[in-house]
């Protein structure tokens, strides 16, 4: 039975959410909703439906990233989430065929406070909506998106989000399948976004008037292991003089080791990493006693910490933006960061032959590991900016460095 409302309903007192609040803007209110997020606790936000119909259940997290959105809409770590865009201006510059990180889906929908305005860039090859809609990608605008990051940083909640043009909506089917969500802890999503099979990758950076360049004369050959690993990840290895295989992630030791790699790689990746980690622990723990150099960013810098027998715990927020500040602690230099995680290792049980490298100036968790006695690092948030800024590409030179002192 649909239960939405003829007009909006009125922004709820300010306080707490009670339960079914309905969090719009003063822009939607009076008009018919099209969209609605509908959350685990029964809380109902009402808006503009945008891009593909139906509806799609998922983790409820923010991004406070002012540029990118088609970057992290296509980032495979964010399988399984709903994304609730902090800055207000998302679209404006419309999409391109460039600005992608994955082919397939990765987030299940996202959350905007304005409506998307006609693009304004002179790379612009169609509009957002359009693009959702072919990516059969739904969103919501004229949401309250600052009630609602305030809700998510209590606690990062599941929930439904739909679009139906003509408002109709089972709102006790939604909230029934929100609570039904099991939730990311215990999950693991890798395995629906890693590769089928391997393949090579030469594509390097962009640069403006020329696009993506290409390696044709690489010196060291890096195996990149696909957990959900992002473009410019590979683009990054392939800038640094390196030929790229990327393989899938639950590829065995020994099938990675025939490929002779002067190094490999751990890329990113969605879910748990205990999750994940079940097949791909033994696989790191195996290439780490070979003595060859390995590298992890994000799901593969936990998965990392523990195969060194270190552990992960869930996070109440995550940490998903351009503007974390991080600190080197091998250098003292601070970085400005690009990150997107829900899962975070727990420095004091790393072994005694490995110590945290990084440390988040935000809340002081752990941003990075490496082994006292292997050519063995990693970090957690994203050095290959996309998007972001590029402070820490410099960790890409870093680990072809440790490749050519142990070629």
């Amino acid at each position: 039975m649909s239960t939405t409302p003829d007009t909006m309903p009125p922004q709820p007192e300010r306080g707490g959410i009670p339960d079914d609040a309905r969090l719009t803007t003063d822009q939607v209110a009076g008009a018919k909703p099209t969209g609605v997020l509908v959350l685990a606790d029964g809380s109902v936000l009402w808006g503009r439906g945008l891009g593909a119909t139906g509806d799609a259940v998922g983790e409820v997290c923010f991004n406070t990233s002012m540029t990118g959105y088609q970057e992290i809409l296509t980032d495979p770590s964010y399988a399984g989430q709903i994304i609730t865009f902090t800055f207000p201006h998302i679209g404006n510059v419309g999409t391109n065929f460039e600005d992608i990180e994955s082919v397939g889906n990765a987030a299940r929908g996202l959350v905007l406070r304005a409506d998307i305005t006609e693009p304004s860039n002179w790379r612009a090859a169609s509009h957002l909506d359009g693009w959702l809609l072919r990516r059969g990608l739904m969103g919501l605008a004229g949401v309250d998106t600052r009630r609602l990051t305030r809700l998510i940083r209590a606690g990062v909640p599941n929930g439904v989000i739909a679009h139906a043009p003509d408002g109709k909506f089972d709102l006790d089917a939604l909230k029934a399948k929100a609570k039904g969500f099991p939730g990311l802890e215990g999950l693991d999503l890798a395995k629906d976004v890693f590769c089928r099979q391997s393949y090579e990758w030469d594509e390097t950076l962009w640069s403006l008037g020329k696009g993506y360049g290409r390696q044709v004369a690489p010196q060291f050959h890096i195996v990149a292991i696909d957990y959900g690993v992002k473009r410019n990840i590979l683009r990054c290895l392939a800038a640094t003089g390196a030929r790229v295989t990327v393989v899938p992630g639950d590829t065995s030791a020994e099938a990675i080791l025939k490929l002779a790699p002067d190094g490999v790689f751990l890329s990113n990746g969605p879910g748990d990493p205990a999750a994940t980690g079940e097949y791909a622990v033994p696989v790191i723990r195996k290439l780490i006693d070979t003595g060859k150099p390995v590298f992890g960013i994000c799901l593969g810098h936990q998965m990392l910490a523990l195969a060194l027998g270190a552990k992960t715990t869930k996070m109440k927020q995550g940490h998903r933006g351009a503007n974390h500040p991080v600190k080197d602690l091998t250098t003292g230099k601070v970085e400005i960061t690009s990150q997107n995680h829900g899962f975070v290792v727990l420095p004091e049980t790393l072994p005694n032959n490995a110590e945290q490298t990084h440390v988040s100036l935000f809340d002081g968790t752990n941003e990075g590991l490496r082994m006292l006695d292997r050519p063995v690092f990693s970090v957690q948030y994203h050095p290959e900016a996309s998007p972001g800024p590029e402070d820490s590409h410099y960790l890409f030179d870093r680990f072809i460095d440790l490749v050519k002192s142990h070629a």
